[in-house]
C-alpha cells in the first residue's frame, strides 16, 4: 500500500507547503484508491510539519513550492517529496495514482519538471526528486 499527502487549499494544491495548513491523504493498494482522509498540519515550526507527515506514515508528499530546509526535514523521515506541482487537487491525485505527475501540465509556472531545471525553482537536483 502507498500513502501520499497532498498539501491543498480551496480544492487546489497549496502554492507553498511551508504555509500550508491542510493535507489530503490518499492510500492506494493494488485495486486503486483504498482510503481518502483530511488532516490539519501544525501551524508552528517547520520541524513539526515534517514530524506530522512521519506520524501519518506518509510515503510521498506532493506539494507546490517548499523551502530547502523543510524539504530536507521531510526527506530525512524517508518521505519522497514531489515539489513544484500545481493544479486542481483531484486531477493531481489521479495523475499521482497513474504515475503521470511528471507531465508539464502539473508543473508550477516557471518550473519545468526536469531535474536540471530544479535549480531555477530553488532546489538542487537530488536523487529523491522526480
Amino acid at each position: 500500500m502507498r500513502k501520499a499527502a497532498f498539501a491543498y487549499w480551496d480544492n487546489r494544491l497549496a502554492p507553498v507547503f511551508d504555509s500550508a495548513r491542510q493535507l489530503y491523504l490518499v492510500e492506494v493498494d493494488t485495486r486503486g484508491i483504498a482510503l481518502e482522509t483530511q488532516e490539519m498540519l501544525p501551524d508552528d515550526q517547520p520541524a513539526q510539519k515534517a514530524l506530522r507527515l512521519a506520524e501519518l506514515t506518509v510515503d510521498t508528499l506532493v506539494c507546490g513550492a517548499i523551502s530547502r530546509s523543510l524539504h530536507e526535514m521531510v526527506s530525512a523521515y524517508g518521505i519522497r517529496v514531489i515539489p513544484f506541482v500545481a493544479g486542481e487537487l483531484r486531477e493531481i491525485i489521479l495523475a499521482w495514482q497513474s504515475g503521470n505527475l511528471q507531465e508539464d501540465a502539473f508543473a508550477m509556472p516557471g518550473c519545468r519538471r526536469q531535474r536540471r531545471s530544479l535549480r531555477k525553482c530553488g532546489l538542487q537536483s537530488r536523487s529523491n526528486l522526480p
